[in-house]
């Protein structure tokens, strides 16, 4: 499969699914949760800035890290900031874009330097959505995002350009649901995962990812190298998760009941 097309079956990635997987046990011996945020901790919304804070959704962060001691850590796309924003800074650990940046659990921080050929995707991201109404372009500084939530005809002209640009600039392509990003090269959601399983408070734990779209596949690998497993939200498809759950109320009331065995 040719980068275009994988673009493309994020789109649709619930169109060959496979029966669904059964849902997680919430008894586990010492487990290490990594929560994405789009789709798993919050609906998906229109556009980035849609998506805003709330009040159960802290409070269930908060609670099942202070059961587990702080093994909670949240990896996203999107900045620590804005995981900060959405999540009112419930959780001390986190990963953003992708693992370019990442706060241990102590508050120090890591953050990859940009290549400069992020600035180049930007503006041309820029050139291409001034005449395409929906298509929405993100800056993260280390990475350049092209979202067609508003704009699903515009599929194959994103994934083309996408695909070009990558190959032109060396940039990694991040295919995500409904949106395609061109990120500094050297991480992922499965390196991000790593390192803090090398750390603590999560180190000898037990890692368990909950992610919804082809971006957390790398996390679910690294959660099964690890000992652990990966948790699918919303609709079954080919996937490296062992268990799945359907909907951002299905993941709050399963953290409500994780609870550590003896």
């Amino acid at each position: 499969m040719g980068t275009s097309d994988l673009i493309i079956d994020a789109v649709n990635t619930a169109a060959d699914a496979n029966p669904s997987l059964p849902t997680p046990p919430a008894r586990l011996p010492r487990p290490a949760l990594f929560l994405d945020m789009d789709g798993v901790l919050a609906p998906l919304a229109a556009t980035p800035d849609a998506v805003v804070p709330d009040a159960r959704r802290t409070a269930v962060i908060r609670s099942v890290a202070e059961r587990l001691n702080g093994r909670v850590a949240i990896i996203s796309g999107r900045t620590i900031a804005e995981i900060d924003r959405i999540a009112e800074s419930a959780s001390a650990s986190a990963s953003g874009v992708h693992g370019l940046e990442r706060r241990r659990a102590d508050g120090s921080l890591d953050r990859a330097e940009a290549d400069p050929a992020v600035r180049d995707a930007v503006a041309a991201f820029h050139d291409f959505a001034e005449t395409r109404p929906g298509v929405i372009v993100e800056d993260k500084a280390v990475s350049a995002g092209l979202h067609f939530r508003q704009a699903r005809g515009e599929a194959d002209a994103v994934a083309a350009l996408a695909a070009r640009l990558a190959g032109e600039t060396g940039l990694t392509l991040q295919a995500g649901n409904l949106v395609v990003e061109l990120k500094t090269p050297g991480t992922d959601k499965g390196t991000a995962l790593t390192a803090f399983m090398a750390e603590a408070p999560f180190e000898g734990a037990i890692p368990v990812m909950l992610g919804d779209d082809l971006t957390d596949e790398d996390g679910f690998r690294a959660a099964a190298a690890l000992g652990g497993f990966g948790v699918l939200v919303g609709p079954s498809r080919e996937t490296a998760a062992l268990y799945g759950l359907p909907d951002v109320d299905a993941v709050l009331a399963w953290l409500d009941a994780v609870e550590e065995t003896p």
